[in-house]
This record gives C-alpha cells, structure tokens and sequence, in this order.
C-alpha cells in the first residue's frame, strides 16, 4: 500500500513544497518563447525530486498524511429524503446514538409517541430549534432538563410531572428512536418555521396568546418565542 502511495502522491503534486524542502530543489519558470520544449525536462526533475524526498519520509507520516485527506464519514440517513409516514419509520434500520440521541428518544417516547410521525418530527425540531437558539442550553439533554426540579415548572412537563419515566412500549420507542436518529442527522428541517414552543390542543397557556403561531400538526400547536428588542 505504501509503494502504491510513493508513486501516486508524487503525480498528484499533493508534496511538492515538501520535495522542495527536503531535496533543496529550485525550479524556475522558463521565459523561453516556446517554453513547452522545457515541460518535460522539468516534470522529469520534479519527479525525481519528489521520490527522493518521499524516500525518506517515515511511513507513519505518509499514512498520517493521506489519512487527514480522507473526507469524513457522512451519517447514513444524511441526504435520503425523508417521508413523514409510518412506512418510511419502518423502513429505518434501528437506530443508536449517544446521550443527545438517547434524551432526544425520552423525550419524543414521553411527549409525543401517540402523535403522527409528523407531528413527532415537528417536536423534535422544536427541541433543536432551542439547541440552536442563544436564549437556550446548548445541547439537546440540557434544553429537555432545563428548569427540572419544582414539579410543572419546567420546561418539558414528563420531566417534572413526578412520574416515573418507564419506557413500557418498546415497539414505539424503537420508532421514536428513529426519527430521533434521522432530526440530529438532517441537515435542515423547517416544519414549524423556527417554532421554539408548543402545546396540546386540550390546553391554553397565557403565553402562547403573546407568541407567533407558526404552524398546527395533529394535537399541537407551534409557536416562535418573539424577539424581544432593547429600547434606550
């Protein structure tokens, strides 16, 4: 493999400042009126400058080197298309992830697992939206937690309902823990038009006569926390 990169790295011109510094080479551009009867001459000398520099470069560097090239690996649900519909759900591989992954799934499992897999999409986003914005933590376990402590006085009720959180549909967490899966992974979603607040349909909260609705999806309402503005 290494052999293969000896020979390969040298046409790509991906070493020539580094040829230069370990052969002490000196090219100069020719000012010959017909400067292509010199190309070859001097593609030769590169070249063989080049492999002698590269012929004392340790093979871990080499390795390091093209190594740092490589793009990085993009998420597997980046860039499909993603259809709000229990077909597509289904059709996932089961998902997985880290802590963000894992409080984002509690809290679509607590806060939304009887909605439509639209409607559980659009609480996600909600949930990002507050990750993305400077009024809110910034990360998705500490957005969920935010203002825990006092029952009903924070911010997602299952977290200070003073239930047990006990996962007892697992089918339906698995479901969930796709389209959590598939929200962190997304480049963009724009269902509910930057919608940082939302409510059941059965309630009416004193702020969401003050917020911008932004849009309706099965049993909840969106909202979009106002900016506020400072006055002098």
């Amino acid at each position: 493999m290494l052999m293969k990169l000896r020979k390969v790295l040298p046409l790509a011109g991906l070493l020539v400042g580094l040829s230069a510094a370990h052969a002490g080479a000196s090219e100069t551009v020719s000012t010959s009126t017909d400067p292509s009867a010199l190309v070859g001459s001097q593609l030769n000398r590169l070249m063989m400058n080049e492999r002698e520099a590269l012929s004392g470069i340790s093979d871990g560097y080499l390795n390091h080197i093209t190594s740092s090239l490589k793009p990085s690996p993009r998420p597997e649900n980046l860039g499909k298309e993603i259809s709000y519909t229990r077909k597509w759900v289904a059709a996932q591989p089961k998902a997985s992830g880290g802590s963000d992954w894992e409080c984002l799934s509690d809290a679509l499992y607590f806060e939304a697992r009887g909605e439509s897999v639209k409607g559980q999409f659009a609480v996600a986003e909600v949930i990002m939206n507050r990750v993305e914005s400077s009024a809110y933590p910034d990360s998705v376990c500490a957005v969920i937690s935010q203002g825990t402590g006092k029952k009903y006085q924070c911010q997602f009720t299952f977290t200070c309902d003073g239930n047990a959180e006990v996962i007892h549909e697992k089918r339906a967490y698995v479901n969930v823990g796709k389209v959590a899966r598939a929200v962190l992974d997304a480049s963009e979603l724009n269902l509910t038009d930057g919608a940082t607040h939302y409510h059941t349909k059965a309630v009416s909260p004193s702020w969401a006569r003050k917020f911008p609705r932004t849009a309706t999806i099965g049993v909840h309402h969106f909202y979009r926390q106002p900016v506020r503005v400072s006055k002098r």
